[in-house]
């Protein structure tokens, strides 16, 4: 397995308010299939950041691409493989 930090900058203050409980939802589901190992706002209001576990990035560029914030224009999304350096989080 690898690791993705996906970056989501707020685009739209409003649809990320209204778009809010469907991004919980949605990343609850794939916390409890696994695929998320961690995930939080940044604390300035500038978005948010979500750590995928997935085989490659297509896979996770599919999770990130399905949040409701993206698919609704409320964030953008940047994705970047993430190798880490510690084990804080439970490795595969």
């Amino acid at each position: 397995m690898k690791y993705f930090a996906v970056f989501l900058p707020m685009k739209d203050q409003e649809k990320s308010q209204t778009y809010r409980p469907e991004h919980l939802a949605y990343l609850e589901k794939l916390r409890k299939e696994g695929k998320i190992i961690a995930n939080g706002r940044f604390t300035d209001g500038t978005g948010g950041l979500v750590i995928y576990k997935a085989v490659s990035l297509e896979e996770a560029k599919s999770y990130a691409e399905n949040d409701p914030y993206v698919l609704h224009g409320a964030r953008g999304c940047e994705i970047h493989e993430w190798e880490m350096v510690s084990d804080v989080f439970p490795k595969d």
